[in-house]
């Protein structure tokens, strides 16, 4: 860790650095807004016992309760919520409440970090990152110069130079604006392991003074953002609570008319099926510059996360991204699915979760035989990715026996088979 740098609201209270193993150990955080947001995906990994306090949440800190990452009472602070903690964390908008938790974590002798008054903590939340298994943990007291030194070390780990670069002052222009002038970037994050973002993605979203992110954009990247940017939750969960496309477009436009250079993280790749070309078309309208920052498709890395190439020689001279958010017999559809049904290439599925038993049907209506393997991979290249195999004959059973959820992409045809041996040596 890096020493700490006496900041005025700090002075005189030098920290001591330790890294904290809070697997099976219970955690509490009070308050489930952005702040909370950004911190809770940083404990989910320790494997703590995570308890969420507070009335309502935000759409992404709700999807992390309802799969069952922490558990959500949903209710104001009451004193007593801290027994039996190892830590807590405070992040509320209310001085009252933040006063409250802090004076109870003080009795019960809880180490408490507080969003709201680095002061008044027992604990202070470092600006970190990680690298090659490594984390790097900065305390200094100033968010914005933790952040800085953070984010020097890690990209000199990354580059091999460890050579710290100077801190940019933020909203003087970005990617492709000129000073004072705000801009977009649509950078694609990826298909969920943070490491598998590219690094211009990286560097883009180190340079933002305001993030809008989707649900299935890394998490981890927006716990690396230094203090100052605004992340907003632009989460469409499927089914749940969405903000509305048109919404998305006018938060880009506004924020980047102000002058701001403005990140609009995806997951996947922006232009398949991220929505990037509208986006990019309302931001020109607009005359704001726009950078595009390709990004690694889930149709193709998750397959190959989970043991199964899309195409492989001798067996398929083609594969075919198809969505399946509507269904077959949706009057919507602009699939052509006799034709998909009559290739004998590789059929990948993105967000065709709920449909699949539809979808099924019609593919083997239309020729392909039942007994076609199928491979079903869950939260993919994530900790929590899952695997489960089926044909086309089965697949909508287990699909219902095995509870998948989304996010899943759905690989149709002979290539799912074709490394198992190779990965049950």
């Amino acid at each position: 860790m890096t020493a700490p740098t006496p900041h005025p609201s700090t002075e005189g209270r030098t920290p001591y650095p330790v890294g904290l193993l809070l697997a099976g150990r219970r955690v509490v955080v009070v308050g489930g807004g952005q702040v909370a947001q950004r911190r809770l995906p940083a404990l989910i990994a320790t494997g703590a016992e995570l308890h969420l306090i507070s009335p309502a949440t935000t759409p992404a800190v709700q999807a992390m309760a309802d799969a069952g990452e922490l558990t959500w009472h949903a209710r104001p602070y009451r004193d007593g919520d801290l027994a039996g903690a190892w830590y807590a964390l405070v992040a509320t908008d209310d001085p009252a409440v933040n006063g409250a938790v802090s004076a109870e974590a003080e009795r019960e002798r809880v180490f408490c970090a507080r969003s709201d008054d680095a002061s008044a903590a027992t604990a202070w939340t470092p600006a970190s990152g990680r690298d090659a298994g490594a984390t790097v943990a900065v305390l200094t007291g100033d968010p914005r110069h933790s952040a800085a030194l953070r984010d020097a070390i890690v990209d000199g780990l990354r580059d091999g130079s460890l050579a710290v670069r100077q801190f940019r002052a933020h909203g003087v222009g970005g990617a492709s604006g000129q000073p004072g002038q705000g801009s977009v970037a649509l950078v694609g994050g990826g298909p969920g392991d943070p490491d598998l973002i590219t690094v211009r993605g990286r560097r883009l979203l180190a340079d933002a003074d305001v993030v809008v992110a989707d649900r299935l954009a890394p998490r981890e990247l927006l716990a690396e953002l230094p203090e100052h940017v605004e992340v907003i939750d632009a989460s469409k969960i499927p089914y749940g609570r969405f903000m509305a496309q048109e919404a998305i477009n006018r938060t880009l436009i506004e924020h980047a008319s102000a002058g701001k250079f403005v990140v609009r993280l995806k997951g996947g790749d922006p232009y398949v099926f991220g929505r990037g070309g509208e986006e990019l078309l309302a931001c020109a309208e607009a005359g704001l510059p726009v950078t595009v920052v390709p990004g690694i498709s889930s149709s193709i890395s998750v397959p190959a996360a989970a043991g199964v190439p899309v195409t492989h020689r001798g067996m398929t001279h083609e594969f075919t991204v198809i969505s399946g958010h509507v269904g077959p017999d949706d009057e919507r559809s602009l699939t052509n699915w006799e034709a998909a049904a009559k290739m004998r290439g590789t059929l990948v599925l993105l967000m065709a979760v709920d449909k699949i038993g539809a979808i099924a049907a019609k593919l083997v209506e239309h020729g392909r035989p039942g007994d076609t393997p199928v491979a079903i991979v869950q939260e993919g290249t994530t900790a929590a990715q899952r695997r489960v195999d089926a044909t086309l004959a089965t697949v909508a059973a287990t699909v219902e026996a095995e509870r998948i959820k989304p996010p899943a992409v759905i690989v149709v045809g002979d290539v799912v088979n074709v490394l198992a041996a190779a990965f049950q040596r």
